[in-house]
């Protein structure tokens, strides 16, 4: 049997990213649970070739690497910051390259980050839906994050901390893997 993967993905193009902290302390969490391997990226990581494709074809090899990593995943934990009430246009753009039965029936914990608690919803509002139309099984559980969850780019906040948890909770269900984290559910 092979390894199990989990594979974490943020909109942000800026470094250092809380959303890509946020994200990556999430695949951290399924990864340690399920016993996976985990990578993460982010937007910035599918390179030169990334803004002005049109199919994934059309991406150097690195970047269909980073897509065929993706698309192979056992769990996805995806985050974008908000940006205008909504996710980033890049990390749309990565979702309109790919096929949309290419996600159905996978497994995604949904993240965002923010300024502020007034754009808590846009899990709901913007990725559910998003991920909806690919047919993937997004988790119950959605986690946001506001600037106020972190000190110094790290995630502070055990509410938020809890939720992280649950969400990982949800997805070793899915996987058939039992929650080495101790979360009830």
């Amino acid at each position: 049997m092979s390894r199990k993967l989990v594979v974490g993905v943020s909109g942000n193009l800026t470094r250092p990213s809380k959303t890509k902290a946020f994200v990556s302390h999430i695949v951290g969490e399924v990864a340690h649970s399920t016993g996976a391997a985990s990578t993460v990226f982010d937007i910035e990581d599918l390179g030169p070739s990334f803004p002005l494709a049109r199919r994934i074809g059309d991406l150097d090899p690195s970047a269909r690497n980073i897509v065929e990593q993706f698309l192979g995943a056992d769990v996805l934990v995806v985050g974008s910051p908000t940006f205008k009430g909504s996710y980033t246009g890049l990390f749309k753009h990565f979702f309109d390259l790919l096929d949309p039965s290419s996600l159905r029936g996978k497994p995604v914990i949904l993240a965002a980050t923010g300024g502020g608690e007034r754009h808590s919803l846009i899990v709901e509002h913007q990725l559910r839906p998003l991920f909806g139309f690919f047919e993937a099984l997004t988790m119950p559980t959605a986690i946001y994050a506001s600037d106020k969850d972190f000190a110094n780019g790290v995630l502070g906040s055990e509410a938020i901390q809890a939720r992280a948890r649950q969400a990982v909770a949800e997805a070793c269900r899915v996987v058939g893997v039992p929650d080495r984290i101790g979360v009830a559910a």
